[in-house]
């Protein structure tokens, strides 16, 4: 944990009379400034006391040493850093952040300090990034691309807060980084007031971005740091001033701009009273309620060494604002930073350190039955895993099976609730109706008995109201009925009948309907019959209604029981069609094996038969090879046939082809039969067969004894066998 850094410095007065005047003064002595009266004897609690204070004659190279320097050698380091000026307008915060050219500000001073330091560290390389922005009127604007405006704020767990869109200068010198600012400072926004000939109307935030990895040695054996990169952020920030409209005459466009300096330097001075309490006392700190607060979120209160310089204006009249800057600065000066080098590691880093961990953990399990224990572990860590999921899935069912049951219980409930209140009120109305039809004087006790059981019965209960005292009335026999409209307030406390009424009117007799108010309906009260009657048909209603509903939940029930066991049956109906399926699929392939073998068994019997025939020109042998031609083509056509479903394809529905070639085919063998000549004498008689067969066409020539007469009898019979197996395969398919 680390302190901000903060420090007060007294510009100098704008002219002798004001700062040697007769009123009060600003004293600085060593680390203190307090004020002062003009006689020399000091304000009690007006005294202030700062990590350093600089009078009027201290300069910017002063300030720098003391207070920003060891800011910019930790950002080399890789910490963070933010040193900003705060105070009020032409207090000089501007001079003390840029300077002049005889006595340079924070910032060019900074920028020459950090490229020599970066110069003189020969182990490491050096990769740095420049940014320039301002605040304007809540608005966020690139100084350094004037097409940047209006910039939104991200934030993201890489990089943290940061302004999307922003440019970054990659440089690699101090005079491309001046002429940078020079370049930006000619976008920032000036105005004048009477309080100041060119005062800043915006917020200035300069960021230098330092990258830096140490250099590879050329070793084999490079540490861990070698790999690690660090990345730090140094923000110089220049504040705009605080301003009163009073002083500053500001008018329009600059009325505009100091309300938001204000606003945003009021909404900082929440932030810095905020942090500046305790751990246990600190709220809510409103970061967000200003984009400069949450730019300088890192720097406020966490991962940045900060230092603040506030400015003073030693003028009388200024006492008051040099109150409030002296006041933040206090505040500020209670705040603790957690900081930290901001290390970055690479791939080759984490290896490296995965490493040396597994080699202390394999020192500290040396000697020990490391091995089996991890095993073991492992085993018990997924069974207990599996028994988590499994527990989860059973709570989760048990929660969903439990919050139906609540479900129907509370339905339950309500009916059962409907019906008690409706039988209570039948029960009501009924001794209501039997205890009489007129109003009586209730007794004290049986009053309060009644209201009693009013507050105690059900809510829906008709209360038992007692009779009025009796008034003044006219008693009138042709008004039986109730009236629709209420009568005139009478305020008499005698009752006269119709007679005395006439005496005290001297004779005239009061129209008594045209007396009565129009305006005032009397709502009469359902009598308890049709109450009664009402409630029993709502008992009845609800009764039905509850039955129906019952009744369609048993429907229900039971289609879904139907609609189940109908499913079950769909299902094996639909493997038993699978199964099916398959076996058709099946059946090609088989046929085709089937065809190759008759084919193969045809032609060894031509073959055989062919054998017997000595002479090939004659007319047995013509028939031997058209026969063997014309039944290998039809066994190549079945095969071709049967071979398109193996392959994947469809059996062709138009047989028209396949009709035309057996067609062919049997003409052909008609054209060959018929021109079947005598017996020729290559065909010699069952003498050379009279030796035992042996082999394929030895048995052959036993079964088949070829002759000059029967071997026409033995094609066409062969032919017509295979022409009936032909007809009947493709009857089948």
């Amino acid at each position: 944990m680390e302190k901000i850094c903060v420090a007060v410095r007294v510009r100098p007065a704008v002219n002798e009379e004001s700062s040697n005047g007769g009123g009060a003064f600003w004293k600085v002595e060593e680390n203190r400034i307090s004020l002062y009266r003009a006689l020399g004897t000091p304000i009690s609690g007006l005294s202030y006391a700062f990590d350093h204070v600089f009078d009027q004659d201290s300069t910017n190279a002063r300030v720098y040493e003391l207070l920003t320097r060891d800011i910019i050698h930790a950002a080399v380091e890789g910490f963070n850093g933010t040193a900003f000026a705060y105070g009020q307008t032409s207090s000089g915060k501007t001079y003390t952040m840029n300077g002049c050219d005889s006595d340079p500000g924070i910032i060019h001073r900074a920028v020459k300090d950090i490229f020599e330091e970066t110069k003189m560290r020969t182990d490491r390389e050096f990769l740095i990034r420049v940014s320039y922005m301002e605040i304007y009127n809540e608005e966020i604007n690139d100084l350094l691309a004037v097409e940047n405006q209006k910039l939104p704020i991200h934030e993201s767990l890489e990089r943290g807060v940061f302004v999307a869109g922003l440019r970054e200068e990659v440089v690699s010198s101090a005079e491309q980084v001046l002429g940078l600012l020079q370049r930006g400072e000619v976008n920032r926004h000036f105005g004048e007031t009477n309080m100041n000939v060119r005062s800043s109307r915006s917020h200035t935030i300069f960021r230098m971005v330092i990258e830096s990895k140490g250099k590879e040695t050329g070793s084999g054996d490079a540490s861990i740091s070698d790999d690690v990169i660090r990345v730090s952020v140094l923000n110089l920030v220049d504040l705009a001033g605080s301003e009163r409209i009073t002083k500053t005459g500001a008018d329009g466009v600059r009325l505009k701009e100091g309300k938001h300096i204000n606003k945003s330097l009021l909404i900082l001075g929440n932030v810095i009273n905020k942090l500046s309490e305790g751990g246990k006392q600190r709220g809510h700190i409103p970061y967000r309620d200003s984009k400069l607060t949450r730019i300088l979120q890192p720097a406020l209160g966490g991962n940045a060494k900060t230092s603040i310089i506030c400015t003073l204006a030693p003028e009388e009249i200024h006492i008051e604002e040099t109150k409030g800057t002296l006041q933040f600065a206090s505040r500020a000066k209670r705040i603790t930073n957690c900081v930290q080098v901001n290390e970055i590691l690479t791939d080759a880093a984490l290896l490296k350190r995965q490493k040396l961990e597994i080699e202390e953990l394999r020192m500290k399990l040396q000697g020990s039955r490391a091995e089996v224990l991890e095993q073991e572990i492992l085993k018990l860590r997924n069974d207990m895993l599996k028994y988590e999921l499994e527990h989860e899935k059973l709570a989760r069912e048990l929660e969903e099976e439990r919050r139906s049951q609540r479900e129907r219980d509370q339905c339950i409930r309500e009916q059962e609730m409907k019906i008690e209140t409706l039988s209570s009120l039948e029960t009501f109305s009924r001794s209501s109706r039997g205890s009489g039809q007129e109003y009586t004087k209730v007794s004290p006790n049986e009053e309060s008995s009644v209201n009693n059981r009013f507050s105690e019965g059900d809510a829906f209960s008709t209360p038992c109201f007692k009779a009025l005292p009796k008034s003044f009335v006219v008693s009138r026999s042709h008004y039986s009925n109730q009236p629709e409209c209420s009568p005139l307030p009478d305020t008499l406390n005698d009752f006269a009948d119709e007679d005395t009424w006439m005496k005290m009117n001297k004779g005239y007799i009061a129209d008594l309907d045209s007396l009565q108010t129009p305006a005032r309906k009397v709502q009469s009260c359902p009598s308890e019959e049709s109450s009664t009657e009402e409630y029993k048909q709502e008992i009845q209603s609800l009764r039905r209604q509850l039955a129906v509903v019952s009744k369609e939940r048993d429907d229900l029930k039971r289609q879904q029981a139907e609609q189940i066991s109908l499913n079950n049956q769909l299902i094996r109906e639909v493997a038993v069609l699978q199964k099916e399926a398959s076996d058709i699929h099946e059946i090609p392939q088989r046929m085709c094996a089937s065809i190759v073998d008759c084919k193969n068994i045809y032609e060894d019997v031509l073959s055989v038969l062919q054998s017997f025939v000595a002479d090939e020109k004659c007319t047995t042998a013509k028939l031997l090879s058209d026969t063997k031609d014309i039944g290998t083509c039809l066994f190549s056509t079945l095969e071709s046939h049967f071979a398109n479903p193996i392959k994947g394809d469809r059996f062709s529905t138009d047989k028209s082809l396949f009709n035309k070639q057996c067609n062919h085919l049997c003409e052909k063998l008609k054209s060959t039969i018929s021109s079947i000549v005598v017996p020729d004498a290559s065909f010699h008689d069952g003498d050379n067969l009279s030796s035992p067969p042996y082999g394929f066409k030895n048995k052959v020539a036993a079964w088949f004894p070829v002759s000059k007469f029967n071997l026409p009898i033995f094609f066409l019979l062969f032919t017509l066998i295979i022409s009936c197996i032909i007809s009947s395969w493709n009857s089948v398919f």
